[in-house]
């Protein structure tokens, strides 16, 4: 294996330009809410992990993407041309960019409806050499055959594997077995393991090394070979969640990819995610490195507190 600074984070997934609007709350079935003006951000779960990935974690970064040949792509483009993520890019002719469409209530929380376009045009044969990456990391907002093709095909090479499994949706036993970390919210923990309720319960039944879940406001809980880690969140005064997750995982595979312990990297991608909540967009929010580390300093570990700790465990099923 590279040394850890030549180590390169792949990332192979989703483009999207995200039309956002502001609302009171977000609209129920047939529910018409006013909102208040309309934003445009380059976005896509595997663009945004990417960035989060260059910029947040200060990693390599290379990324597999669909695109098509539309202005919408050079605006996703240039986004991660900004952000240093070099770039293999598929161009799709006769599919759009993938777009989606999110509505931001003023509690911070989201709806998302996702257009795919040229995102589902990405095949196994896609997949470039792997020649010093460190770590692949995956989502399923592009076709499933393509995303197992890739685990496997990095599991063979001695690439570490790393799966956020978003949209929640069932996985094929192939894929789950090429997996080595497995990054899920409550809700897509739930579908995977069968289990909704406990979390320690629920992480312990899925059978991947290594399993993150990530709660919220309450923070995140991980199994790693049968060993239980907790990473109470950050306080902060979030005004859009959108991306946080995604600035989480990019961030924490980053620092895995640097040789950080689960431990320390559940505390980086923490706090990124949080400053990344506390800002407008997806890929715009998110953080740079030193922006982090400077968090982090003025973050005095045990003034998180046993309490937010026990709380954190108690809530998982593991106190």
């Amino acid at each position: 294996m590279n040394a850890a600074a030549d180590r390169t984070v792949l990332v192979a997934g989703s483009a999207n330009l995200d039309f956002v609007v502001r609302a009171p709350h977000v609209p129920g079935p047939g529910e018409t809410v006013l909102g208040r003006g309309m934003t445009t951000h380059p976005g896509g779960k595997g663009a945004n992990q990417a960035v989060a990935s260059a910029r947040a974690g200060g990693a390599q970064t290379r990324m597999l993407v669909a695109l098509g040949n539309d202005a919408y792509a050079a605006t996703l483009q240039a986004s991660l041309d900004a952000a240093n993520v070099k770039l293999d890019i598929v161009r799709v002719a006769d599919q759009a960019t993938g777009t989606a469409f999110i509505c931001v209530a003023d509690t911070a929380e989201n709806a998302i409806t996702v257009a795919p376009g040229a995102n589902e045009a990405l095949r196994p044969e896609d997949l470039p050499a792997l020649d010093g990456v460190s770590h692949l990391l995956l989502q399923l907002e592009t076709p499933i055959e393509t995303v197992r093709a890739y685990a496997q095909k990095a599991r063979a090479s001695g690439v570490t594997v790393v799966l956020n499994a978003a949209p929640a949706r069932a996985l094929p036993d192939e894929l789950l077995a090429a997996v080595d970390i497995l990054i899920v919210n409550e809700g897509e923990l739930a579908t995977l393991s069968g289990i909704d309720g406990r979390v320690g319960d629920a992480l312990a039944r899925i059978r991947v090394p290594c399993v993150i879940v990530t709660l919220g406001a309450r923070g995140s809980c991980a199994r790693e070979n049968g060993h239980f880690f907790l990473q109470p969140a950050f306080r902060v005064q979030p005004i859009d969640t959108t991306g946080a997750g995604d600035t989480f995982c990019g961030a924490l595979v980053a620092s895995l990819s640097r040789g950080a312990a689960l431990p320390t990297a559940l505390r980086f991608a923490s706090a990124a995610a949080a400053i990344a909540s506390t800002r407008l967009g997806a890929q715009s929010s998110i953080p740079t490195r030193d922006e982090v580390e400077q968090f982090l300093y003025s973050r005095d570990p045990a003034a998180q507190g046993r309490d937010e700790s026990r709380e954190l465990a108690a809530y998982c099923g593991l106190a």
